[in-house]
């Protein structure tokens, strides 16, 4: 019977109908988009063979000057419909190197015909000998050493799973002795390309890309190596079947050569990329290695070229090849968010990885107007504008330019959203500035959207439970951010602190649990954690090591414990209201950094400023209540009547958050 003469083909449970173009599942309709049914009839068509990419390239996409990327990404969201097969196989596999295949037993009829099975269709259950010894070939081939960067990582690897290399090795020379090896050594041969694809059975992958090291290193080129796998962990958010880590976890990795396998454990991920550039003139040479560090093997030497003036092009066909090597089940929803995150402008795209560049080193005014020329030039760069909002909430808050900033970052945010509103970065940006500017209770819908459609967004749920902190749930603030933390032990490592601890009064906890970064604002927390425990003399070594190290808004309020510390009270009031008139002239609204303004006032015993500024600190978002009301730092003005009243306002919208949320 030819294929030509059949009309259904019938695999799992799943019915294709090759003239409607139309997949059922148990009689059901399953929407599959029109390039997706003409990858899928071409595999189905030639099920248990190999079909090379370039032939459903130029089958599929024979206009497209470049569709390597959206064939990627079609695969992957085929693999989403379809799911497993009912042996718990995947539906297609990828060969490296070679193509794709069809892996489920097909059979196939006419109308009015029972359904007949077709040799020529059989999946890989019952591939030929040939086919087989294909399979075990290849095995032997990348099991030489050749793909490997650690012998002894894999040599164990691969006796704690029973010696599998080593069993090929042996049985391929045997090979034509016995059908049965035949079907063992498919049988393994399925195996290990599950095992080789960490994406398909092991459950979600946690990958990190390190910053991209310049082979020729120049100041005018240095700014891709950070920037680029910036722009390429962006373009991966968001996926059920991966967490990736934010690239400021890799930022300490910038321009020295790391061992794989201690990145990974430091970043605690099973999956690193590693690069490196090269230009020359308008050309630029870009290599790629993705590792399976659990494994110790080189999943992928990825080496491509492109123009300079292209640059886009490097995280779409880096992004691509990730998602097709780890063969990652992207839903419709997902391939098709991942189609929309660039620009084809390449001068609003060099612009925008210069100034996430900038954002990365901590230099958010130098990043602003880079950004705001990318979006300049192109309006509708979604994710650009995202990062802009982020340069702008954090030049607000850190650098004290206020009000004006932060009304900026929203209308970044909101175009952004409006762009695309499926980005997870805008989301996340922009919940973290409605809490700090007093619309918590806006903020949190937003997050819970996140996670519903993806629990895994490990910022997501830290910025959840810093809102739930500032609005004095601190239970709930508390699972929260230990969920996150479950997800990404690092999350928000280098920007954020775990205050619900200090602000239940688990002292040591909250130290033991601060990040180990040698960041200022993390220097000022340990102060702070010191402080409480009435450790002065170390607190005051961290606030001046802070301040010494940036003096921004924290560190300028620790400066002002350290001296109260030291009995120099005058220097302390002359330093704390100077920065009580720049938050006052400049509209600062980081409630929670305007409360420890009021702390600093009542240690120094200035009720009535202390008084003052915890209002403000209240009515602009931070009602924490229980922690409010029996602070340590503040005992010297809860016997004054205007502490109680302003307790009953924060009890108020606490209590009446809870009711809202709860």
């Amino acid at each position: 019977m030819s294929l030509e003469s059949n009309r259904f083909f019938e695999f799992g449970v799943f019915k294709l109908d090759r003239v409607d173009r139309q997949l059922f599942r148990h009689g059901q309709p399953v929407p599959v988009s029109s390039k997706s049914m003409e990858v899928l009839l071409e595999l189905v068509e030639n099920a248990g063979r190999v079909i090379e990419r370039s032939r459903l390239l130029k089958q599929v996409w024979p206009d497209a000057d470049s569709a390597e990327g959206s064939l990627a990404v079609t695969i992957s969201s085929l693999r989403k419909t379809l799911g497993d097969r009912p042996d718990g196989g995947p539906y297609i596999e990828t060969l490296p190197r070679q193509g794709y295949r069809f892996a489920a037993r097909v059979t196939s009829s006419i109308p009015g015909e029972s359904s007949a099975t077709d040799p020529a269709i059989l999946g890989s259950g019952q591939a030929s000998n040939a086919e087989a010894e294909l399979v075990l070939e290849e095995l032997s081939e990348s099991d030489e050493g050749k793909n490997r960067f650690d012998a002894s990582t894999v040599n164990s690897t691969a006796s704690a799973s029973g010696g599998f290399v080593g069993w090929v090795s042996l049985h391929k020379r045997t090979f034509a002795m016995s059908v049965g090896i035949v079907v063992a050594g498919v049988a393994i041969g399925y195996l290990y390309s599950v095992w080789r694809a960490p994406g398909g059975r092991s459950g979600v992958r946690r990958l990190a890309i390190l910053p991209f090291r310049n082979l020729r290193p120049d100041t005018q080129t240095d700014f891709l190596g950070s920037s680029l796998a910036d722009a390429t962990t962006t373009r991966l958010r968001g996926f059920s079947s991966l967490i990736v880590r934010p690239s400021s976890y890799s930022e300490k990795y910038r321009d020295i050569d790391v061992d794989p396998k201690v990145a990974a454990g430091e970043l605690n991920v099973d999956t690193l990329v590693t690069g490196t550039f090269l230009r020359e003139g308008n050309n630029l040479r870009v290599t790629v290695q993705l590792i399976d560090v659990t494994q110790g093997e080189i999943l992928s030497r990825f080496p491509f070229d492109t123009k300079y003036d292209r640059l886009a092009t490097v995280q779409d066909q880096v992004a691509h090849n990730i998602i097709d090597r780890l063969q990652l089940n992207l839903s419709p929803a997902e391939a098709e968010q991942f189609r929309h995150q660039t620009t084809d402008d390449p001068l609003a795209y060099e612009h925008f990885l210069r100034g996430i560049d900038m954002y990365s080193r901590g230099e958010f005014l130098a990043a602003i107007p880079l950004l705001e020329k990318a979006v300049e030039l192109d309006p509708n760069f979604a994710i650009a504008w995202a990062h802009l909002g982020r340069a702008y909430t954090a030049s607000a808050s850190f650098n004290l330019r206020g009000q004006v900033l932060l009304v900026k970052a929203q209308s970044a945010y909101e175009q952004a959203l409006t762009l695309n509103p499926e980005l997870v970065e805008t989301a996340v940006f922009m919940a973290n500035l409605l809490t700090d500017s007093n619309r918590v209770e806006q903020a949190v819908p937003l997050l819970r959207s996140v996670l519903q459609a993806n629990p895994n967004v490990a910022e997501a749920r830290w910025e959840l439970g810093y809102a739930y902190r500032f609005a004095g749930m601190l239970h709930e603030s508390i699972q929260e951010c230990e969920r996150a933390r479950t997800i990404d032990p690092n999350v928000k490592r280098t920007s954020s602190a775990p205050n619900y601890y200090l602000y239940v009064g688990q002292y040591e906890k909250f130290l033991s649990s601060l990040p180990k970064d040698d960041a200022a604002f993390l220097v000022f927390y340990r102060g702070m954690g010191n402080y409480y425990l009435k450790r002065f003399d170390t607190a005051a070594a961290d606030f001046d090591r802070a301040y010494q190290m940036e003096p921004q808004l924290y560190s300028r309020i620790g400066k002002v414990l350290s001296y109260a510390i030291k009995n120099q009270r005058s220097v302390a009031l002359e330093v704390l209201r100077d920065v009580e008139r720049e938050i006052e002239q400049k509209g600062v609204s980081d409630s929670e950094a305007i409360y420890k303004v009021a702390q600093a006032y009542a240690i120094l015993a200035e009720k009535a400023s202390a008084l003052r500024v915890l209002r403000r600190s209240i009515e602009t978002g931070f009602f924490c209540y229980d922690y409010l009301k029996t602070d340590p730092l503040t005992e010297g003005i809860r016997s004054e009547p205007e502490f109680n009243r302003l307790m009953e306002i924060a009890r108020e919208r606490h209590e009446k958050f809870q009711r809202d949320f709860f």
